[in-house]
């Protein structure tokens, strides 16, 4: 059963956004992906979100860079959470991308997330807790994902030790 809607600017963005999609598959969440812009396809940008509901899709990531206006306006059409991701860019590193997402007027808020790949995994992660708020099993997956992360690192706390020359 497909949950969730990743949509983004440009077709460029799914080197990104494939990380996103990775985490999605982790969690056993069923997405879809298109292709949308802001700018370049405002009327079907607008048609796409408001059929979002009644598929059955539960939460929104939106990816896009330079005037990334995307999340916002999916935001304004539907009442899903939405989650923006910002895409780095080559004139501002992504700074631009993350403004124009997180920089939204009361009353449209729009989650978002930190620019690029890691920005894109939480994405993920994030929609996945917003899921396990009413799914016990997902609620269970992210535990289980905490803990292996927990785990990981503890693997590796101790690095070196050094006792002197007593």
């Amino acid at each position: 059963m497909i949950k969730v809607s990743i949509v983004m600017g440009s077709k460029s963005d799914l080197e990104v956004m494939k990380n996103c999609m990775d985490m999605l598959k982790e969690f056993e969440i069923g997405y879809e992906v298109r292709i949308l812009s802001a700018h370049r396809t405002p009327v079907e940008s607008h048609e796409y979100a408001v059929g979002l509901r009644e598929r059955g899709i539960q939460v929104v990531i939106a990816a896009a860079g330079g005037a990334a206006h995307l999340a916002g306006v999916i935001a304004g059409t539907t009442t899903l959470p939405v989650i923006g991701v910002p895409i780095e860019t080559k004139a501002l590193g992504g700074m631009d991308s993350l403004l124009s997402i997180v920089q939204m007027p009361k009353g449209i808020p729009v989650a978002t997330v930190a620019i690029g790949k890691a920005g894109a995994a939480n994405a993920a992660i994030l929609a996945a807790q917003i899921l396990g708020v009413s799914d016990a099993k997902m609620a269970d997956r992210l535990q289980d994902y905490k803990k292996s992360m927990a785990e990981k690192v503890l693997e590796d706390t101790n690095v070196e030790t050094y006792t002197g020359s007593n």
